[in-house]
């Protein structure tokens, strides 16, 4: 399993456009992505629960990922919410 900590610096934190980037490359792979923000997780293969997460600037945001080619998935999601969405 891949984890990583990161503080979303994005001014509309995940909203529906982010999260259906999010929901596109997580359903690429056959893995179990899971993202924690304010106490609550959310499938990152479903934007329902990733827009439900209420996860806005400056929330801490736990990214997990495991399953087959964990390290793929992992880099690509690490690299699109490390860089803010590519928003800024």
């Amino acid at each position: 399993m891949k984890s990583a900590i990161f503080i979303i610096g994005s001014e509309l934190g995940i909203h529906a456009r982010p999260a259906a980037e999010i929901v596109k490359i997580s359903a690429k792979y056959n893995c179990k992505v899971i993202l924690e923000a304010n106490s609550k997780k959310a499938d990152a293969k479903s934007v329902f629960m990733l827009l439900a997460l209420g996860a806005k600037k400056g929330t801490e945001l736990k990214l997990n990922v495991e399953g087959e080619n964990e390290e793929k998935l992992f880099d690509e999601l690490n690299d699109y919410i490390g860089n803010n969405f590519y928003e800024e």
